[in-house]
């Protein structure tokens, strides 16, 4: 027999746990939370993107979790979160940039493709990507195959498997090529 606390006060269950308002429980071991109010959502949401950037798509997913899949309130908290400038793709796009191709070392084609699986536009990505400096990539790419050929010394297939590595980096081609070549030349 499912039973739900009064919303006056809190609940407690046989176990001695006492439960906040804002959750219902249909036995002592199962807890159901109750859609949120729209502005608790609205709330939660600001706080979470103060600490951290998020793109609109997440954020609109966060909102529809929280709303128990009310999408036109999702959309609306959405809006209110843009319009606030609490969300912002380019400012999104760019921290994604440097954060991936400086510290993880990530190429291009592969920031884009994660950029564009979350759901930012092609113009806000291309904006961001401009960011990359070329010298400074090709530099991380450097130093990534130079450690790479390091672990695979004496392979005999060590120049497809540092080209394959390059590739899955998100490295064009061309560079990974270049790569190759000032990395034996440097040998």
């Amino acid at each position: 027999m499912p039973t739900t606390p009064s919303p006056a006060r809190s609940s407690s269950s046989s176990t001695g746990l006492r439960l906040p308002t804002a959750w219902a429980y249909t036995s002592r071991w199962a807890i159901i939370s109750r859609p949120m109010e729209e502005k608790d959502c609205l709330s939660r949401l600001q706080k979470l993107c103060s600490k951290a950037e998020y793109c609109e798509a997440d954020v609109y997913k966060k909102a529809l979790k929280y709303m128990d899949s009310d999408a036109e309130a999702a959309a609306r908290i959405t809006r209110s979160l843009v319009e606030e400038r609490y969300v912002d793709d380019l400012r999104f796009a760019g921290a994604y940039v440097r954060e991936k191709a400086n510290i993880q070392g990530w190429g291009p084609v592969k920031i884009r493709f994660q950029l564009r699986a979350k759901g930012v536009k092609d113009a806000v990505i291309g904006e961001a990507l401009g960011e990359i400096e070329p010298r400074k990539a090709g530099e991380k790419l450097d130093r990534l195959m130079a450690a790479k050929a390091k672990s695979l010394k004496g392979d005999p297939q060590l120049r497809l498997k540092l080209l394959r590595f390059g590739l899955s980096r998100g490295y064009g081609y061309e560079d990974v090529e270049a790569s190759l070549g000032r990395i034996k030349n440097n040998a």
